[in-house]
């Protein structure tokens, strides 16, 4: 147990759930300096500063307060977030729509932002042209049989490519025919 300079019990030597809730002033300069480390959306932003405020109608208008000057200030913007994020998955990691769709509702963004931020990024590259990439970066080679397909159709769907796209690729890549066959009868949980 640590002691204060005073004999009494110090601030640090608090457990965790005993943290003193911030001021609005505190709380904005943890906001700032969490925006400083990771871009965040605001909802991801207020689940942080959840636990650093006193909970109920007090703790709310106090993230409200912060959340309003940092969207005032530009530090905190959800399209922005959205275009960025999109952006960065397409290119980095060659991710199709529905993926980066599913990660953008994780993050809390809504939904209309995500779906003009998708329409505008996926609208200038072709999904089958993104798919190939992607195989390239991954370094997939031709299935040589049945399961080998299944695995490379199950890691694309995770990637978030639709089907149709998938059964494209694989049909350029001349994938046989017999195999094509028992992988469309894979239940493959997308929905469509």
């Amino acid at each position: 147990m640590a002691f204060g300079a005073f004999g009494g019990r110090s601030s640090r030597a608090k457990g965790p759930g005993t943290r003193q809730p911030l001021e609005e002033a505190a709380l904005y300069e943890y906001a700032v300096r969490s925006l400083g480390r990771k871009m965040r959306t605001v909802a991801e932003l207020k689940r942080l500063m959840r636990l650093r405020v006193e909970p109920g109608e007090p703790g709310d208008a106090k993230m409200d307060a912060v959340v309003a000057r940092l969207k005032e200030q530009r530090y905190l913007n959800d399209t922005r977030y959205a275009a960025d994020y999109t952006r960065l998955r397409m290119e980095n990691e060659r991710f199709g729509r529905r993926r980066v769709q599913q990660d953008l509702i994780q993050r809390g963004v809504h939904e209309d932002v995500i779906h003009k931020t998708l329409d505008a990024a996926y609208a200038e590259l072709p999904e089958q042209e993104l798919a190939r990439r992607y195989i390239e970066r991954k370094r997939l080679r031709k299935p040589a049989n049945e399961k080998e397909t299944a695995r490379i159709v199950r890691r694309m769907v995770r990637a978030g490519f639709s089907v149709g796209t998938i059964f494209a690729v694989l049909k350029a890549w001349k994938v046989e025919e017999a195999a094509l066959d028992a992988v469309s009868e894979i239940d493959m949980d997308v929905p469509e």
